[in-house]
């Protein structure tokens, strides 16, 4: 996996997954598969996503035995063009510091490759978001934070290649 971060606050993720489009696309908007990847929480979209349809991330019982709160992560699509493009706000509801953050812009682009291989680039535009950044980075890792995008989108390649998790018995173990 490539990680870039930028001066100006954007974050770039680029994988090369073997697998379709639409099987990205899925596992990335469906609430069976984002339940099974990164930190186990699902994702909930409008039952059309569209421009306008609100977004849900809800935290795992793991999480939630952890002091976080159920809907960990809320926003809206901006824009909708399956199986290649998702755009949409997003917004940390961990802790008043990220709420007061407000909302970054997410990226998604998924582009079908040779042999099989698909490429997902995940932009987040984060600027003036210094702690949500930091988090998202991996930043705070060591602090039991978490691995941010590098670890969620290394999980989803390898759900999506092998058809496991990284670490099936614990999913806040990025180590």
């Amino acid at each position: 996996m490539t990680t870039t971060t930028t001066n100006v606050g954007t974050q770039v993720y680029r994988v090369y997954i073997r697998a379709t489009p639409q099987a990205i696309w899925d596992a990335i908007t469906s609430p069976e598969w984002t339940a099974r990847y990164g930190y186990g929480g699902r994702a909930e979209w409008d039952p059309e996503l569209k421009p306008g349809a609100t977004y849900r991330g809800l935290a795992s019982d793991a999480m939630r035995s952890m002091g976080a709160p159920e809907v960990a992560v809320d926003g809206e699509v901006i824009e909708a063009t399956p199986p290649h493009r998702l755009v949409q706000t997003w917004r940390m509801l961990m802790d008043d510091t990220m709420i007061a953050e407000g909302f970054t812009r997410l990226t998604y682009e998924i582009a079908e490759g040779k042999g099989g291989v698909s490429k997902l680039t995940v932009i987040h535009e984060l600027e003036g978001k210094a702690q949500l950044s930091q988090l998202l980075s991996g930043g705070l890792e060591d602090m039991g934070a978490g691995g941010g995008w590098a670890w969620i989108l290394s999980d989803l390649k390898t759900l999506l290649e092998t058809g496991a998790s990284m670490d099936p018995h614990d999913e806040l173990n990025q180590g």
